[in-house]
């Protein structure tokens, strides 16, 4: 499988002239944009779960191979917090069903005062079937002093770690517990803000290369979406990676260096 390199959601009014041409009307965004990444992370379940007609839309509307990511919902992750979690992830995965074999992985997004509860971790993670898979991004950081715990209930599931990039560095530990990865990267350090700098991406890229074959299936995503910085930084990640020798997936052509 390549690296798929893609950027957290796809309707950004201000990616007018930057990844959807002029006149390009926002009803056939998702066309555009599957037409220029391979990969996208869905963030809409996380404020309103979609239908299951919502999903088979977007499936029809991207070609064979797309790849999206779906970040669960706020109920799940931030009210509930992994509590009681057998009819939520039911209901999700019953929708789920309408994006077929579009679906990528499962992303929960842990609340950053949500501590460590290992115990509700391992009960949400069974209620997923082996062939979902579920990335943790977890915000506390009781949850790296229980190291030796998280890692174990993550790898019993086959969970990734969802390493994570603020500010143009690490704020995760950089465990791999699953055959597979996942990174977001949520603003750089550079200028303009929130890009990201060609040494940041460099090093993201020879991370990844570190911790997993070029076989291995690594899902990135910019969440950086302000004035298009995610689209230009996919773009220049893709071209980095690339040149470590990993086979990565499909990304706009830009004139940047």
């Amino acid at each position: 499988m390549p690296l798929l390199v893609g950027t957290s959601g796809w309707q950004y009014k201000d990616w007018r002239g930057v990844l959807y041409p002029a006149g390009t009307p926002q009803r056939l965004w998702l066309e555009e944009y599957a037409r220029n990444f391979a990969t996208v992370e869905s963030n809409n379940a996380f404020y309103r779960l979609p239908t299951t007609e919502n999903f088979a839309s977007w499936r029809e509307r991207t070609p064979e191979g797309f790849v999206m990511a779906v970040k669960a919902s706020r109920y799940l992750t931030h009210v509930k917090r992994l509590h009681d979690p057998e009819s939520p992830v039911r209901l999700l995965l019953e929708r789920l069903q309408g994006l077929g074999d579009r679906l990528g992985p499962v992303l929960l997004q842990l609340p950053p005062n949500f501590r460590a509860d290992v115990g509700a971790l391992d009960a949400c993670l069974r209620c997923f079937p082996d062939a979902v898979r579920v990335a943790v991004e977890f915000r506390h950081t009781s949850w790296w002093d229980a190291e030796r715990e998280v890692r174990a209930v993550l790898r019993e599931h086959g969970s990734a770690l969802c390493w994570a990039d603020r500010g143009s560095r690490p704020v995760t530990p950089l465990w791999r517990t699953a055959s597979w990865g996942y990174l977001r990267l949520h603003g750089g350090g550079a200028a303009p803000p929130p890009r990201y700098g060609r040494q940041a991406l460099a090093s993201w890229a020879r991370r990844i290369a570190d911790a997993w074959p070029d076989k291995a299936d690594v899902h990135v995503y910019f969440n950086n979406d302000i004035g298009g910085a995610a689209v230009a930084d996919a773009s220049h990640f893709a071209r980095l990676a690339a040149a470590r020798g990993r086979t990565v997936s499909r990304t706009p052509r830009t004139t940047e260096t």
